[in-house]
């Protein structure tokens, strides 16, 4: 009885603050009436202002929602915002959301705007403060550490076991010629196994959990997607008494206990190479030597500089988004040369005059000019992260509008990445816009799948590198044929873009 009080006191509270606090949605949009833009033009016609479908704002809009409805209502709000910007009113403060790559340009260069929004508290359980939840001093000094575990050096050591990984994939593949073939299932665990053996340096091969570890990864997400739908989950009570909480504790450590062990496991390697002196701190030229991201994080460990929490923080962090939104990628861009034999033709004949996949080396993959157009023109079209949160801590002008104090912010990068202003024909898939030609002119936030400026992903060069490894496997192979159809293709929202259905295609070995 006492947990109920304390509950039903709970949600009168917040019922209360709600009412209350319902005014500030009007209160902006006069604010947006009387603020002008620098060419002198009202806000009102820049930014739309949604209303809700309760009396409280859009807080019970998406209430019960499928990951698949929610994707379809957040595109729906943007052809309501007819082009423009627009403002909801969720869980007690407006959320302004960004479609536009003129405005994005404001939030991504801002120094100030890097506090994540309220979305990302969902995540902590599971990563922690990481790169990607992290804020402020801890996310500045985690941003500076990092960084050399991605420079082109590291990189280049990395291409040798992408190489190998594609030869066991390819090997995998081979029995699937003239069936069906569903990506999903294989693209998954060959992703998986990059991250852990190049940026962690442990090899997964003997480690046959990593298929629960996926399982508890989609289970996570779709917990925070039920969370997201119904913000009285938000409250810790109310989602314990009546949310998936122990189902959600268990994944969380099923994720946490497989980082913990491959931590664990580069832990005894790095003290073994420490031993034995092995690990040199400068290069053969003088110069300080640069290490993979997980002898970094030991490394500032045995300096005192991160705690070994800090450390599982950022394992969960990179694992999850290094294997999970390059599959998504990956998965897409080998349905879209399965359903354009052209654009598939001229890829395999840009191939053609590269040596045998064992002798080349990053500068060769960097020469494959068109095969990397095809990516991004995936990325474009079904970008993995589909938005971005931002929250402001103090009252701020943001492209001309005064937000308020704890305003949140969405940058959709679906949106603008199909903005017809900048990619004519959007819903095309037109390789060729990314041409060195073609897109000279275009705005510099027009393309942004991995986000832009300061909060930028640290891993873009890794992923686009292990992917053109993995195209170039396949397609010299390989030849790709549809299966399924992209009209057919139900998208999801979740932590990253999915699709209901698995992705499938068919293989022909070629001559």
């Amino acid at each position: 009885m006492l947990i109920i009080l304390i509950f039903t006191t709970l949600i009168i509270i917040l019922l209360g603050l709600l009412l209350q606090r319902l005014n500030r949605e009007y209160f902006l949009l006069s604010l947006c009436k009387r603020v002008k833009t620098e060419d002198g033009s009202d806000l009102e016609s820049k930014v739309a202002v949604l209303p809700g479908t309760t009396r409280f704002g859009n807080n019970f809009d998406i209430l019960k929602m499928t990951p698949s409805k929610i994707f379809n209502f957040v595109r729906e709000a943007h052809v309501r915002a007819q082009g423009r910007n627009y403002v909801w009113y969720f869980l007690l403060a407006p959320m302004y959301n960004v479609t536009r790559a003129e405005e994005a340009e404001e939030i991504f260069q801002s120094t100030k705007l890097i506090t994540k929004n309220v979305v990302y508290e969902l995540l902590k359980p599971f990563l922690g403060e990481g790169l990607l939840t992290s804020t402020n001093e801890k996310w500045h000094f985690r941003r500076k550490t990092l960084t050399p575990a991605f420079h082109f050096n590291v990189l280049q050591t990395f291409l040798e076991i992408f190489k190998e990984e594609c030869k066991k994939l390819v090997t995998v593949l081979e029995p699937s010629v003239g069936n069906e073939l569903t990506l999903n299932h294989v693209v998954p665990q060959f992703t998986l196994n990059n991250v852990c053996e190049t940026a962690l340096g442990v090899k997964l091969d003997d480690m046959v959990e990593s298929a629960t570890y996926r399982e508890a990864i989609h289970a996570i997400e779709s917990v925070m997607v039920q969370r997201v739908c119904n913000p009285l989950l938000y409250l810790w009570l109310y989602f314990y008494i009546y949310g998936d909480y122990n189902k959600h504790k268990k994944n969380l450590k099923i994720a946490h206990e497989f980082s913990s062990r491959i931590i664990e496991r580069k832990r005894q390697i790095f003290q073994r190479q420490k031993q034995q002196q092995n690990i040199a701190t400068e290069d053969d030229c003088g110069k300080k030597k640069r290490y993979a991201m997980l002898d970094t994080l030991l490394a500032a460990e045995a300096q005192g500089q991160i705690d070994h929490q800090g450390i599982c923080d950022e394992v969960n962090t990179f694992m999850f988004e290094g294997y999970d939104t390059t599959s998504t990628c990956l998965i897409f861009t080998l349905l879209m040369l399965a359903l354009h034999e052209d654009v598939q033709q001229r890829c395999y004949e840009e191939l053609q005059d590269l040596g045998e996949i064992d002798t080349l080396s990053v500068f060769d993959f960097n020469e494959l000019i068109y095969l990397e157009c095809v990516i991004k023109e995936s990325l474009r079209l079904f970008p993995p992260v589909p938005f971005i949160g931002r929250k402001n801590v103090e009252e701020c002008v943001v492209n001309g509008l005064i937000l308020p104090r704890e305003t949140q912010i969405n940058i959709h990068i679906f949106d603008i990445m199909r903005d017809p202003r900048h990619f004519p024909n959007p819903s095309e898939f037109q390789p060729d816009r990314f041409l060195p030609e073609n897109s000279l002119h275009r705005h510099p936030f027009a393309f942004v799948p991995f986000s832009a400026g300061q909060r930028n992903c640290i891993g873009q060069k890794f992923a686009i590198l292990e992917m053109k490894v993995l195209l170039v496997a396949v397609l010299r192979n390989f030849k790709l044929l549809p299966l399924t159809r992209l009209e057919d293709v139900i998208f999801e929202y979740g932590i990253v873009l999915r699709s209901h259905h698995n992705i499938k295609i068919q293989l022909e070995r070629r001559e």
